[in-house]
């Protein structure tokens, strides 16, 4: 079997490029196109294993079939049953309606362990290497953003870190932090340095251009809360040095989330 055509995109290039630079021209198994022969398989383990990092949080409905279908790069067919697989192992259900689709129950069940084996464990080395490489670029991002926001760029940080700091609910905190982050990359003046920032962000989120949340938990909010507060002021400022540290430190947040799940994973792994 042929893989699905890969689509064009306006992150394509820098997908290449970063392939080439992470893993001397060996093609990405998180950017290329899901294989045909297992496609079923991997876009369900895929967004099981989304889940369980906070891609998409309890209550919350997943991305449309024609958003999945262009994220992934697979067939309606495909994306269907996938969507089937989570309802029968109950971690979506289906509503319908106007404002129907597959919502989240639950983050975690026993499929999800094997699911997270699967698609991080053989790739694992490659996400260190994406985490390392992340806090590096938003980390000139923030920079970048110090030396040329603009009074309308520093009042839509300012707005972006208001709403976070009053969100009542894990998927507020979720919308409020990624507003933040693309007025910081906004700030930049350059869209080419946006897309690096977002293709990055699918990379280490399979796929899904959503920054993963873990479990909601009111420390992570505090402690994000935190860095952007002083992420605002080191720009509002103009201070590109306090600015990219602070950045390349916030990341890692994420990137701790996503380790905690394969710790819990490799904690109940057969020996």
């Amino acid at each position: 079997m042929t893989s699905v055509p890969e689509a064009s995109e306006p992150g394509g290039e820098f997908s290449r490029v970063l392939d080439r630079v992470l893993l001397g021209g060996a093609p990405s198994p998180e950017l290329r196109p899901v294989r045909v022969a297992s496609a079923v398989d991997e876009v369900a383990d895929r967004l099981l294993t989304a889940i369980a990092v906070g891609d998409f949080l309890p209550g919350e409905r997943l991305p449309v079939e024609r958003e999945l279908i262009q994220l992934l790069r697979v067939s309606r067919p495909t994306v269907r049953e996938a969507i089937a697989r989570l309802q029968a192992v109950g971690v979506v259900e289906i509503r319908r309606g106007r404002n129907g689709g597959a919502y989240v129950r639950d983050s975690w069940t026993e499929s999800t362990a094997a699911a997270v084996r699967h698609t991080l464990v053989p790739r694992w080395e490659e996400f260190e290497q994406l985490f390392d490489l992340r806090g590096l670029v938003e980390g000139m991002v923030a920079a970048t953003a110090a030396r040329r926001r603009s009074s309308e760029d520093v009042d839509s940080m300012r707005d972006a870190l208001t709403a976070y700091l009053s969100a009542r609910t894990p998927r507020d905190e979720q919308t409020a932090d990624s507003a933040f982050h693309q007025a910081v990359r906004t700030a930049t003046g350059n869209p080419q340095i946006v897309m690096l920032s977002r293709d990055l962000l699918a990379r280490i989120s399979l796929g899904f251009p959503v920054e993963p949340w873990g479990k909601g938990e009111r420390t992570d909010f505090h402690r994000g809360g935190e860095d952007h507060k002083a992420l605002y002021e080191a720009i509002a400022a103009g201070e590109p040095e306090r600015a990219e540290e602070i950045a390349r430190q916030h990341f890692m947040i994420s990137a701790e989330m996503i380790r905690d799940v394969l710790a819990r994973v490799r904690g109940v792994e057969p020996s």
